[in-house]
């Protein structure tokens, strides 16, 4: 009953606000459309927030952590916005004063009469909130950003964000259309290709053959060590009861993977195809349970078969390499009168090598500037590629005017060479507004 009361306040207390701020907000103030706009760059950060999860990008501490942070800065906005107004002329005064005393009496006497308590319980008001940033929400938010790359078809981020939320929600035959767009944006990038073959082969029924084979060998010829491509080439191998080929892929594979839980699975899975195939155990290998074994032969990670090792990238980090860079971001004095204290920072790491992709990233606000940052493997874009992985890296920081992770035009810059990882003090200044 408690938590309904609370509701019924806060439903109240929306009510008057809208009823009363015509009445009493001065001339000077902010539009509606800007409240309005606001809003809903905040809804797209909590949709943007939850489809992380469900992919895995942030771990749920990270995504409380950012959702407190969310809610928080919402707060504050509204704090800020009561406080700045001014007294109101006093007929409009007299006014909100008789609305804001006769809207709460009539609310209770309806709800006296015709309300239903239940309807507003903790389960009902969480189901409801679940599926508002679920559903609809990411549906929206996905076709806005559908429409913006057909009017952006090099928005090399832009892509890579549809096609993976394409994946997420299980669009396969979108998803592989998209990535097929990125491989002609990045010809060269490895991982992109075993994407594209892992949602093809799940839009052809987790089938591997024919076109996704064909990625797969193109993403091996970039990059003879690419851990997607080398467990969907095994799975594909295994399913044709090619079993030797398939120890050599998946050989390849654990050989990348050392030291992670995931070799243990890939061992399993080894040890089954040699035991099909008729062929020596692996040297020191023990008993592998079958049901463990089985759990390899999967087309991709969305099927939950397919092993995804925590420290596969796209490269194998050097014996003694560093595992973050460090530094401070800052705000030219030249462009800070372009951003305001509560536009987010985005600081983030891409590989050195052209790739536009981000490695890892970090989100702030322009009133926490200057900002000392680490990116490391816990601030991964995906839990696949990481950081430490990689021997040089670019850092860059972005003012978001939009909120949006993705780069527009009017957002403010700056970015460093590129340096190594393990690299501190960096100091990165944004300096630069993008056209």
């Amino acid at each position: 009953m408690t938590t309904f009361i609370i509701v019924a306040i806060l439903m109240v207390a929306a009510a008057l606000a809208w009823v009363l701020w015509p009445l009493l907000r001065p001339a000077n103030r902010k539009s509606i459309e800007q409240r309005t706009a606001n809003l809903t760059i905040f809804k797209d950060q909590f949709a943007d927030l939850d489809a992380d999860l469900r992919r895995g990008s942030i771990s749920p501490e990270q995504y409380g952590e950012a959702k407190s942070e969310l809610e928080r800065r919402m707060l504050d906005e509204a704090r800020a916005e009561k406080t700045a107004q001014a007294p109101a002329p006093a007929a409009r005064f007299k006014t909100a004063l008789v609305l804001a005393g006769a809207i709460p009496i009539v609310a209770g006497l309806l709800y006296a009469k015709l309300g239903a308590p239940d309807a507003f319980s903790p389960l009902a008001t969480a189901t409801q909130d679940q599926h508002q940033l679920s559903g609809a929400q990411v549906e929206e938010m996905t076709a806005k950003l559908a429409a913006r790359l057909e009017k952006e078809p090099d928005n090399v981020d832009g892509w890579v964000m549809l096609a993976r939320t394409y994946y997420s929600q299980r669009k396969f035959a979108e998803a592989s259309r998209a990535y097929e767009k990125l491989i002609t944006l990045l010809p060269s990038e490895p991982a992109l290709y075993a994407d594209y073959a892992d949602a093809l082969a799940m839009a052809q029924g987790r089938n591997i053959a024919g076109k996704p084979m064909e990625l797969v060998k193109k993403a091996l010829e970039l990059d003879p060590n690419q851990w997607k491509a080398l467990a969907m080439a095994g799975t594909e191998a295994f399913e044709r009861k090619d079993f030797k080929t398939a120890v050599d892929y998946w050989e390849r594979l654990k050989a990348s993977s050392a030291g992670e839980p995931i070799a243990q699975q890939i061992q399993a899975s080894i040890d089954e195809a040699r035991k099909l195939g008729g062929l020596p155990p692996s040297p020191g290998a023990g008993t592998a349970p079958v049901a463990a074994a089985k759990g390899l032969p999967a087309p991709a990670a969305a099927t939950q078969a397919s092993p995804a090792p925590a420290a596969a990238t796209k490269q194998a980090a050097p014996a003694g390499a560093g595992t973050n860079v460090s530094g401070t971001v800052t705000l030219s004095a030249e462009l800070k009168a372009k951003a305001g204290p509560n536009d987010a920072v985005y600081v983030f790491a891409r590989p050195a090598d052209g790739s536009k992709m981000p490695i890892a990233i970090t989100r702030a606000q322009v009133k926490d500037l200057p900002l000392k940052f680490t990116l490391d493997d816990s601030t991964s874009m995906s839990k696949d590629i990481r950081i430490s992985g990689f021997q040089e890296v670019i850092v860059a920081a972005r003012v978001s005017k939009s909120g949006s992770a993705m780069p527009a035009s009017g957002d403010l810059e700056g970015l460093t060479k590129a340096v190594k990882v393990g690299s501190s003090g960096l100091a990165v200044t944004i300096d630069r507004v993008l056209p």
